[in-house]
């Protein structure tokens, strides 16, 4: 069965294509920039092997990044930056609180910047045929002789370039995979990707990874020298070195299960160790949800009428979709004078909160109609069905919504426990009666609004 491709939406607006393969642990594959498309890469017999290993003992991951595969092409920000808006699109998509990360060559430096900035969100990271300074990668003679062939003959280069990542032994493999890196992607992507390369050095972010480290890759891998691999061990704290005997940089070629060994062993996942059971298809993992809701939404269409009612929502719309990018929300769906978003995080639901009420008042100080809005939030875990939410967690959180003026972002006792020590003001409002819920529920109110 094909695994199903959905889409996340990066902070900075872009699409990207990923799926999930398997149960149990999230292990999230980032691609090879920029030879990466989660489609055709099943239809490769030996790439789908590598995918379908990964996925007997964890929840595996992939996706393509911007400009690739069936992500969205055509897009600005083909960057070292751009690469971890991709990541991040996808695992808060997922609602990943915690994951294995895997990064490949140019997405290896990606994924130290994001081990290093998310700490609490990365349980152990893998570096294969990686580096932290671009000239480690793109000085070797074969890259440059690559480079110029670029400009002058993409297939040529293609199949250049595969030969010489597969490993010269490997001529079938190789010619086939050529194939597949000129549907990955466009010449000017590419191009992109190696002047981002060139520019890259996250060397001072080594000491700051916190997770177990992997740094592993073949002894003969022309591209990324041995010695390379060796510097980023030596500087990650938590980290081992583990190198395999052979020339090729690609995962699934020269004794596959070697590799699948490796990191079975270092995310404690050996032959003694049973495969997670699947998890139950009505739990959703824990997230927090988002309530906003104009306040007296209907007399404002009695005054202005529906046109002009219309232009004031279309501003609380823009405001909050504004927001929930900048802060890696996820829209569930829209009520004509409110939205429903779910977070991964806690903290950032909470950032968002307090960004869009001060957007609004911001906005309502020179409005011709101010805009007030309630917000109310709460945490669980809800039902997730297709692309929405159900259940106590949610309906918690609509309800506390209503009991916030215009203005208020109103909590859960459980909300403020999650971000206890970020530095939030809480206000107790007491036990509050909830409609439908026999018991009161404690809330709190944020206090946003900067002094002075």
């Amino acid at each position: 069965m094909e695994p199903r491709i959905q889409y996340a939406k990066t902070k900075d607006g872009v699409s990207i294509a990923y799926w999930t393969m398997g149960e149990g642990m999230p292990f999230v594959e980032m691609p090879v920039p920029p030879w990466s498309h989660v489609q055709l890469e099943l239809q490769v017999p030996l790439w789908r092997a590598w995918d379908e290993r990964l996925a007997e003992k964890r929840r595996h991951i992939r996706y393509d990044h911007r400009g690739s595969g069936l992500s969205q092409r055509n897009v600005a920000g083909v960057s070292l930056e751009g690469l971890i808006l991709d990541l991040e699109a996808v695992v808060d998509r997922l609602g990943l609180e915690r994951f294995a990360l895997f990064g490949h060559h140019l997405t290896g430096a990606a994924a130290i910047v994001y081990a290093a900035r998310n700490p609490e969100r990365v349980s152990h990271l893998i570096l294969w045929c990686s580096f932290a300074r671009g000239t480690d990668f793109a000085s070797g003679p074969q890259v440059g002789a690559l480079r110029a062939l670029m400009d002058e003959d993409w297939e040529t280069y293609t199949e250049m370039l595969a030969h010489l990542a597969y490993g010269w032994p490997q001529g079938e493999e190789a010619h086939r995979a050529a194939a597949v890196f000129r549907e990955c992607t466009t010449p000017d992507v590419a191009k992109a990707l190696d002047k981002a390369g060139d520019d890259i050095d996250v060397t001072h972010l080594l000491p700051r990874v916190e997770a177990p480290t992997l740094v592993i890759q073949r002894r003969g891998y022309p591209i990324v020298r041995v010695e390379v691999a060796q510097e980023l061990a030596s500087k990650i704290p938590n980290a081992e070195l583990f190198l395999l005997e052979g020339t090729s940089g690609v995962t699934y070629l020269e004794n596959m299960e070697a590799l699948a060994a490796a990191i079975d062993e270092f995310l404690g996942e050996g032959e003694e160790v049973k495969t997670a059971e699947p998890a139950t298809p009505e739990a959703g993992a824990f997230r927090t949800i988002l309530f906003t809701d104009v306040e007296a939404s209907t007399s404002l269409t009695q005054r202005l009428g529906d046109a002009g009612a219309r232009e004031v929502l279309r501003a609380h719309e823009r405001i909050v979709r504004e927001a929930l990018r900048a802060h890696g929300g996820s829209e569930v769906k829209t009520m004509g004078d409110g939205f429903m978003a779910s977070f991964s995080s806690a903290t950032r639901a909470l950032e968002c909160a307090v960004a869009l009420q001060r957007a609004f008042a911001e906005h309502s100080a020179s409005a011709a109609e101010p805009i007030q809005v309630r917000v109310g939030l709460n945490a669980g875990e809800p039902i997730a069905e297709e692309d929405d939410f159900f259940g106590t967690a949610v309906i918690t959180a609509a309800r506390i919504a209503t009991k916030a003026q215009g203005g208020e972002i109103l909590t859960s006792d459980t909300v403020r426990g999650l971000v206890a020590g970020k530095g939030f003001l809480f206000a107790d409002r007491g036990e509050t009666a909830l409609r439908g819920f026999e018991d009161p529920v404690r809330l709190y109110e944020v206090r946003w609004r900067e002094e002075g």
